[in-house]
């Protein structure tokens, strides 16, 4: 019986953080490909479009003008997904039509004043204001009585459905625990009511010792392309110290963290040459009041490119119907990742 080679058979994995498994199918990564291409991302962007509603000073919809602000910029959504309001329901005694209404509050967060300056290519110091303002409004949000969950992410990118280029990221607040969230939270809670211990905390001493799917390492975190990633170039970056919120962070783990936040960011530059799109997003402790010693503090990064800057990789078909799958294999993608540079291809000689 030949032996088994995790970079060429198929295989399924699993996934301890939501309790899913993924197909794994690396052989297919040789296949020629003949669909669709994306459009390169479009050439060099001004550092201030009169047309953003983005930008400094410019008018957003209904009138209102963004401050002529020279950092990091919040303002709540113009078209949120959630609204404060509370609403009253008539209960449905079927329970296959279960339904309850949902309050929240949603935000924007301009990273710069700058329009063409993504995480990628803004300095350590300015992305530490970023991560101070997702710990004032994670708290400021968190602090509401009817607000369960704080969502920080970012969605960079018109691949990945960004419809402003300018950037920034989003924060949306909410009463319930969104159903990824409550499956973490879930498998999280148990692991730690069976073992005493973290669950992420004990992954990554073991990544720590295989070294096979780390991409770079501070004192405070490590990115990591997880073992279970779904997307072909799939990243997380761990807290090393068990936390599990971003407001729990000392000053010198919050640099750390922006550290690698630039790490992986121009890593992904760097990959294809280009403005790397993904959707990255925190996951931390809910804020419903509880001590939620179990949580640990993680970020995802979901880019969709799989071959070059303009192929992407499509989640349709088998994955819509069946489960998630991959073509490359974790071990392969973090090795990439791993031997690229960290000083971006632009200011690269």
């Amino acid at each position: 019986m030949e032996k088994f080679d995790n970079n060429e058979h198929p295989h399924r994995r699993y996934n301890p953080l939501t309790g899913d498994w993924i197909l794994v199918s690396p052989h297919r990564a040789k296949r020629p490909w003949q669909g669709q291409e994306e459009k390169p991302v479009a050439g060099t962007l001004p550092m201030y479009d009169e047309k953003c509603y983005l930008c400094p000073g410019n008018e957003r919809s209904g009138g209102v003008h963004n401050e002529q602000y020279t950092g990091v910029y919040v303002f709540d959504n113009d078209f949120p997904a959630l609204l404060q309001d509370e609403v009253a329901v008539e209960e449905e005694s079927n329970a296959l039509f279960q339904l309850k209404p949902e309050r929240g509050i949603n935000r924007v967060v301009c990273f710069s004043p700058r329009h063409d300056l993504t995480l990628a290519e803004m300095e350590v110091p300015a992305i530490v204001e970023v991560i101070k303002a997702w710990k004032f409004h994670y708290n400021d949000l968190g602090g509401r009585d009817f607000i369960n969950h704080v969502q920080i992410f970012e969605n960079k990118g018109s691949v990945m459905g960004c419809s402003n280029p300018h950037p920034h990221g989003q924060i949306w607040s909410q009463s319930s625990l969104p159903t990824l969230v409550q499956k973490t939270q879930d498998n999280l809670l148990k692991y730690y009511q069976e073992k005493g211990n973290s669950l992420l905390a004990d992954y990554l001493e073991e990544e720590l010792k295989k070294e096979e799917r780390i991409i770079a390492v501070n004192d405070s975190f490590v990115a990591v392309v997880p073992f279970w990633a779904t997307w072909p170039y799939e990243t997380m970056i761990i807290s090393r110290r068990h936390f599990g919120r971003i407001t729990d962070m000392t000053a010198q783990e919050t640099e750390d963290y922006a550290a690698m936040l630039k790490t992986v960011a121009v890593k992904y530059d760097n990959l294809f040459k280009t403005s790397f799109p993904y959707s990255s997003g925190i996951h931390q402790a809910p804020t419903d009041g509880e001590d939620h010693a179990e949580w640990h503090f993680h970020m995802h990064f979901y880019p969709p490119l799989l071959r070059s800057a303009t192929v992407k990789k499509f989640m349709v078909g088998y994955e819509m119907m069946a489960e998630a799958q991959r073509d490359i294999s974790p071990e392969k993608s973090a090795e990439i990742l791993r031997a690229l540079p960290t000083t971006h291809y632009k200011f690269s000689n």
